[in-house]
């Protein structure tokens, strides 16, 4: 697939199922990801590869949050089978690094830059995933059971597999609505 037919067709995948990404599939997703742009080379970036036993690591993290924060009986059921939604998920961090010219928001956009570049080689390989945030990447609980610094920012959770369905086309949108020209 080329890079432009990768780019302008890009869509999330939300039904995911096995197999996930492995072998040499999995370390160009994770190579995409160290490439992403880097300020200063601080590589302002953690990401924890979750599998098998992994999933239910982070749906117990889930279920504490969910118990923690006295959400319903239903909600705390849920949240234990949230990550099995895909047969793998990234959970992407961006590590803060003080530095003089490189502030935390541009070292939180470093961060995404790697999410997207991850879901976009693996669409190239013939899977896709889903960028998810919610609820569980703001919880303290969350983020305490990643080890996150307080000046850390869990970007996102990137669900990988093996696409269930082909996505509906996403609507057309006319550039002119959201660029301007200064000349």
């Amino acid at each position: 697939m080329d890079a432009l037919t990768l780019l302008l067709n890009r869509s999330s995948q939300p039904r995911l199922e096995a197999p996930a990404p492995s072998g040499d599939a999995l370390e160009n997703i994770m190579q995409a990801a160290l490439r992403a742009p880097d300020h200063a080379c601080l590589t302002p970036w953690r990401f924890i590869v979750c599998t098998g036993k992994g999933l239910d690591k982070l749906g117990a993290l889930y279920e504490q949050s969910a118990i923690e924060n006295e959400k319903s009986q239903k909600e705390i059921e849920r949240a234990v089978q949230l990550p099995h939604r895909a047969p793998m998920v990234i959970v992407a961090i961006a590590k803060h690094v003080e530095h003089e010219k490189v502030p935390r928001v541009e070292q939180i956009a470093s961060a995404s830059c790697g999410v997207m570049a991850m879901q976009m080689a693996a669409v190239a390989q013939g899977f896709n995933g889903m960028w998810r945030t919610g609820g569980y990447a703001h919880c303290e609980t969350v983020r305490n059971g990643l080890g996150l610094s307080e000046e850390d920012e869990l970007v996102g959770f990137l669900y990988l597999g093996t696409p269930a369905f082909e996505p509906a086309p996403k609507p057309q949108r006319n550039s002119n609505d959201y660029f301007e020209f200064w000349q």
